[in-house]
């Protein structure tokens, strides 16, 4: 079972790195860009250090103070279904 976990927490990051990846380079170039619900749903569903990640390393998002205002609480969210789910599995 943490083969899994592991295995699709690997996917999930990877995907949401690649996902802010390709935003930033749409963003350079002038093209049709990533929706950020996308990019906060990728970090949603477990991509969220990938997210991190990306942003710090690609620059990208960094000076929209309301897009890591809500990747804080995405974060956040993600971080309490991870403690419950540990706790669940403990018993």
């Amino acid at each position: 079972m943490w083969a899994v976990l592991i295995g699709y927490l690997v996917v999930v990051n990877l995907v949401a790195f690649v996902l802010f990846g390709i935003d930033k380079s749409r963003a350079r170039s002038g093209q049709w860009r990533i929706p950020e619900r996308t990019l906060l749903l990728s970090a949603l569903v477990g991509g969220f250090a990938g997210a991190w990640l990306a942003m710090a390393l690609l620059r990208h998002k960094t000076s929209k103070r309301s897009f890591q205002a809500k990747m804080v609480a995405v974060t956040a969210i993600d971080v309490v279904i991870a403690v419950a789910g540990v706790l669940l599995l403990s018993d």
